[in-house]
């Protein structure tokens, strides 16, 4: 792969990544075909809690830890040319795999998927639009990990 390849994925934190790289390549790679969408660039950052504490306080007025926040930075009507950042709370997505009794690798991917359904335009803010979301992840996830 070159340089120049959509997805960039940034460590910021002590911690070692769960998933690799790799992994998160061949799902973008599948969502991008499954969605009909089209990166132009998608930043993958993992911070600490502190980091997305600032962010969501800075951006989104709440002062609170949460596993992931998406801004995408274009609005375009089409889903081509999509471009974004995922801050992802690196320590947070542990701790909730931890909960979830599933391993770390996981939840990882599963909320890089998250992230990737927002900037396509999915939503969560109702029960029915976070049913939809759960299942694309569920979807998604059993394509890559077992």
């Amino acid at each position: 792969m070159t340089d120049t390849y959509p997805l960039q994925i940034f460590n910021t934190t002590n911690a070692e990544l769960p998933c690799k790289e790799i992994d998160c390549r061949k799902i973008f790679e599948f969502i991008c075909q499954h969605e009909k969408a089209t990166f132009e660039l998608v930043e993958v950052a993992f911070v600490d809690e502190n980091e997305i504490v600032r962010i969501n306080k800075e951006f989104l007025k709440r002062d609170y830890i949460t596993d992931i926040i998406s801004f995408r930075y274009n609005d375009t009507e089409d889903n081509s040319a999509i471009e974004g950042t995922l801050y992802c709370c690196l320590p947070r997505i542990i701790e909730q795999a931890k909960e979830f009794g599933d391993p770390s690798e996981r939840e990882c991917l599963r909320v890089f998927i998250h992230g990737l359904l927002h900037l396509i335009g999915y939503d969560d803010k109702t029960e029915p639009e976070k049913k939809e979301m759960t299942r694309l992840e569920d979807l998604y996830l059993s394509m890559f990990y077992e």
